[in-house]
Formats: structure tokens, C-alpha cells, sequence
């Protein structure tokens, strides 16, 4: 049974603004329910560990999915998801992938987290699937190669673009723009028209742009653990 790490936002503040934030539901359980269906095992974790901040946003009726509809129905994903496991108590060793949804949260602690950081690392040196969906991609941000360059550097990668970010009004809330700063760091960025689905893969990365691209990044995570299996 193949193994996958979900790291989820801990962050719950969306700056200054007196709002809330945290991981946006269709890009965790879209992921999930894909894996758990191909038979995979996911363990869930965060940052700080217990219950990570859903942003209420996306629980709004135009934002369901037939897997959120599934996930609001499935007491045992909501238990599940009330209970993650603190980052600090995981080790890459155990799993063969990792992914990580976004929602804005992710922007403010995982592009921080020196633990997430590391686990990308050890993937990366054992040729493992690391992948990442919308603001997720901010996790990857903290990783280096062996020789101290960013992880992204020279990978073609896709995110949240800078219009995307503008169209929803948060272009001068975040903390930084996430495609300009992929950029900096030597990233290849990859994207489709707004709001429109897009994965992009490069070797062990994959990537997704938005939420409409969640469940294609799943499924390019499951078609690539089934090579490894093969």
C-alpha cells in the first residue's frame, strides 16, 4: 500500500485583515478521497497538530464538489481531519509521496516551516513524488538541493498567479506574490488562463494551479506512484 503525507496550513489569519484563513477545503479533500479510493493510505498533518483552520470561504454552496458533498456527509474524514498529526512527529521514511493543498494559510507557515523544509529535501534525495496544489506550492519555497540552490531552481512549476491573486483582491494582503517569488528563486513557471486547470509535472514535482486543478494533481500523483510500483 503506497503512503501519502497531506501537510496541511496550521495559519489562520489572513494578515492584517482582521479575517480568517486557513486551507481551502476542496484542494485537501478532492486529493484525499482520490487516494484513498486508489487504495492508498494518507496521514494528515500540520504544523501545530490537532484541528488545522478550514477557510470558511470555501464551504460556500458555489465552491462544493462532489468530494467536498462526500466529505460533509464522512464523520470519519471529519474526525480525521480535527486530528493531525503534529509535523514535527513524521519522517519522510514512512511515506512514498507527499502533497500539499493550499487555501492562503500555507503562505504565512509553510513557506517558513524548516521541518516541511527538510521533509522536501529527504524526498527530493530519494526520488520521491512531491506534490502541491494552488498556495501549497509556498511549502517548497524554504527547500534546497544538495549543493544549497532553492529545490525549485530550473523545475518547471505552476501555483496561484499573480492575476489570480489580483482577481480575488488579495494581491496586497499576502505576505509575498507566489509566482513572482517561484520566479526569483529560478523557477520555470507554467500557467493556464485564470481559474482554469493546470498541472505540471517535472520529474518527482508535481504541481497544480488553483483549486480546479486539485484533483488532476492527485491523479498525477496517483499515475506516478503506480510507475513506481510497476
Amino acid at each position: 500500500m503506497k503512503k501519502v503525507l497531506f501537510v496541511i496550513t496550521s495559519h489562520d489569519q489572513l494578515g492584517e485583515t482582521g479575517q480568517k484563513t486557513g486551507f481551502w477545503l476542496e484542494e485537501a479533500v478532492n486529493p484525499y478521497y482520490r487516494f484513498l479510493d486508489a487504495g492508498f493510505e494518507v496521514t494528515l498533518t500540520s504544523p501545530k497538530g490537532g484541528e488545522p483552520p478550514m477557510d470558511e470561504k470555501s464551504t460556500r454552496d458555489e465552491w462544493q464538489t462532489e468530494d467536498t458533498r462526500r466529505f460533509f456527509q464522512d464523520t470519519t474524514a471529519q474526525e480525521r481531519f480535527k486530528n493531525t498529526v503534529p509535523l514535527g512527529q513524521v519522517n519522510a521514511a514512512d511515506y512514498d509521496a507527499i502533497f500539499l493543498p493550499g487555501g492562503h494559510g500555507p503562505m504565512w507557515d509553510l513557506c517558513q516551516e524548516q521541518k516541511l523544509a527538510q521533509l522536501v529535501e529527504e524526498f527530493d534525495r530519494a526520488g520521491k513524488i512531491i506534490a502541491a496544489v494552488c498556495h501549497g506550492p509556498a511549502g517548497l519555497v524554504s527547500a534546497k538541493k544538495p549543493d544549497g540552490t532553492p529545490f525549485v531552481a530550473g523545475k518547471k512549476v505552476t501555483a496561484f498567479t499573480n492575476s489570480e491573486e489580483t482577481t480575488v483582491g488579495l494581491h496586497e494582503v499576502v505576505p509575498f506574490m507566489l509566482e513572482t517569488h517561484l520566479c526569483d528563486l529560478g523557477a520555470e513557471f507554467v500557467k493556464a488562463e485564470d481559474f482554469q486547470e493546470k498541472v505540471v509535472q517535472d520529474g518527482n514535482l508535481i504541481t497544480g494551479q488553483n483549486p480546479a486543478s486539485s484533483t488532476a494533481a492527485a491523479k498525477a500523483v496517483i499515475d506516478a506512484l503506480s510507475l513506481v510500483r510497476a
